[in-house]
């Protein structure tokens, strides 16, 4: 988290006060009064998530010259069609970052990790939901058990990684996670950097 200016009044910007509006499986929703930088106060609508993990598993290892992605096609409904997504999803509590990049990607596309390496977080719309995604990468592969939610519709993809980076250049492949850890991967990892 970045720190907070203050508004010169010797007030902190932040939350007053929170009224939830809806409490659901995966989010919440609350309507917060919040002090700007300025002191001034105004509403805020504000979707709370618990965070999750992703990760860019790799048949192969971050020194192959092109190594395979494993990728999943997976249903979104708030997209309206399919999405090609590196495997992600929500912290279990009590559990680390990394024990929930492992859980997912054999839950998702069925491998477990020998090497898994944390690259960055991400804040993926700050302009109204504090979700944090923390982006992996995975090698050193051996084959696990693929454990879907009864509505995670996919299937897993593999192919080079100059493949994928070109859907994310063609607009092909526009999650923004996957599109991070794909170019965070290429840049700083994978010789790039």
């Amino acid at each position: 988290m970045t720190e907070q200016p203050s508004t010169g009044e010797g007030i902190a910007p932040g939350r007053i006060s929170e009224k939830l509006v809806h409490a659901g499986r995966i989010v919440r929703l609350s309507l917060d009064e919040v002090r700007f930088p300025d002191g001034s106060v105004g509403t805020l609508e504000m979707i709370r998530h618990r965070g999750a993990s992703a990760v860019l598993p790799l048949r192969g290892s971050p020194d192959d010259e092109d190594p395979e992605v494993i990728l999943v096609r997976q249903y979104r409904y708030a997209a309206d069609g399919y999405m090609y997504e590196v495997p992600a999803g929500m912290i279990d509590p009590g559990e680390s970052w990394e024990d929930c990049a492992r859980r997912e990607l054999e839950e998702e596309a069925g491998v477990r990790a020998g090497q898994l390496r944390k690259l960055t977080h991400i804040y993926t719309t700050p302009g109204f939901t504090d979700e944090v995604i923390h982006l992996f990468l995975a090698w050193d592969l051996e084959e696990g058990a693929v454990d879907r939610d009864h509505d995670e519709f996919m299937e897993v993809v593999t192919m080079p990684m100059s493949r994928a980076l070109a859907m994310v250049e063609s607009g092909e492949i526009v999650d923004c996670k996957s599109v991070s850890t794909l170019l965070y991967a290429a840049r700083f990892v994978m010789g790039g950097g």
